[in-house]
């Protein structure tokens, strides 16, 4: 084991996979379970080893996942799994009862409590953190959601537009940056947060600022991915 693989295993912690089961559409729900006292928010995300410790730069063993949810106890994920890329094959071939080690909850994507309303923008990738921050908001809050497939719409409390693209790519989606255009009745003070594949969040940053006169300091931005890169968190 190198040194850097060693590093990363005294940072982790280990939970139980108590559930491994599928939840719709693409999605895999992984219940982890023996992992109290972490210090959890909405919108907080985790990073999960996804292979064996190696000869291999720490942080290729990794990838990141936002939390659905944390009772104390039990850490739950929500995690697309299906592809080719190691975090896929991951969820897909996770079974009941194996342990999974992971950082501790972490990540600065996380609501204002005291905003005067709340907007979330994104496709399915930011959905996971949108539903575990919406649910926690008591305030107006509305989410411009798009997704490739409507069986894979989450369950997210609140006000929710969903957006089909079918077989198009997520890649600088226009169709986001039209929904949020033609959104009516938002409430000054409001703070947006967009999240997913980079390009659209700053295409939506973009049409907020110059289209709407939106207050830079009321715009949260988490570009979760985009195509050929990896590690963006």
């Amino acid at each position: 084991m190198g040194r850097g693989a060693w590093l990363l295993e005294r940072l982790l912690v280990r939970g139980t996979a108590a559930v491994v089961e599928d939840a719709g559409g693409r999605w895999r729900r992984v219940r982890l379970e023996g992992v109290g006292g972490l210090d959890w928010k909405p919108g907080h995300h985790v990073r999960v080893q996804v292979g064996e410790l190696s000869f291999r730069a720490a942080r290729d063993l990794l990838r990141t996942y936002s939390v659905w949810d944390y009772d104390g106890d039990a850490l739950e994920l929500l995690v697309l799994g299906h592809g080719e890329g190691p975090g896929a094959r991951w969820a897909g071939e996770l079974q009941t009862g194996a342990g999974v080690m992971f950082k501790a909850p972490e990540g600065g994507f996380t609501v204002r409590e005291s905003a005067a309303g709340h907007l979330f923008v994104g496709e399915e990738t930011a959905s996971v953190a949108f539903g575990a921050m919406m649910r926690s908001l008591n305030g107006p809050a509305r989410a411009v959601v798009e997704v490739g497939d409507p069986a894979d719409r989450l369950p997210i409390e609140g006000d929710v537009a969903w957006l089909d693209r079918g077989a198009a790519s997520a890649f600088d989606s226009k169709r986001l940056v039209e929904a949020v255009a033609s959104l009516e009745g938002l409430t000054p003070g409001t703070v947006a947060y967009i999240a997913g594949e980079a390009k659209t969040c700053q295409a939506v940053k973009r049409h907020l600022l110059h289209e709407r006169g939106w207050p830079r300091r009321d715009i949260v931005v988490k570009p979760f991915w985009t195509p050929g890169r990896r590690g963006m968190d």
